[in-house]
């Protein structure tokens, strides 16, 4: 475990969130997988977000069961270790069905911390 601040990781995982959001604005599913730099950019992001949450003390993981961390993590093993089995259709759901969710999540997470 990381003595960086787990604060940190947190800004880091929205600071990617948020890139994603950029990087696929306004675009539809066949712009987003004809276009291999977005995608690149996408997973090389989730693998950030998967990285930071791993990062996260256990203690902060258990307190936030709203957070998929499991799952945050499972996905930035298959980019590291199984990249060749990345599906684009699997990116195009965590992108716009499961991101909102999790900025939401860790919005709050971060906004719990700077009040303590």
């Amino acid at each position: 475990m990381s003595k960086r601040d787990a604060r940190l990781f947190i800004e880091d995982m929205l600071e990617s969130i948020a890139k994603i959001e950029r990087y696929t604005a306004g675009l539809s599913y066949e712009q987003i997988v004809s276009d291999e730099r977005t995608i690149d950019a996408v997973v090389r992001n989730l693998e950030i977000i998967g990285e930071a949450a791993r990062q996260i003390p256990e203690t902060l993981r258990k307190r936030y069961t709203d957070v998929p961390w499991r799952r945050v993590i499972g996905f930035r093993n298959i980019v590291v270790h199984r990249y060749f089995a990345v599906d684009v259709g699997i990116v195009w759901t965590i992108v716009r069905e499961n991101l909102p969710e999790l900025k939401a999540s860790l919005q709050k997470l971060l906004s719990d911390l700077d009040s303590k």
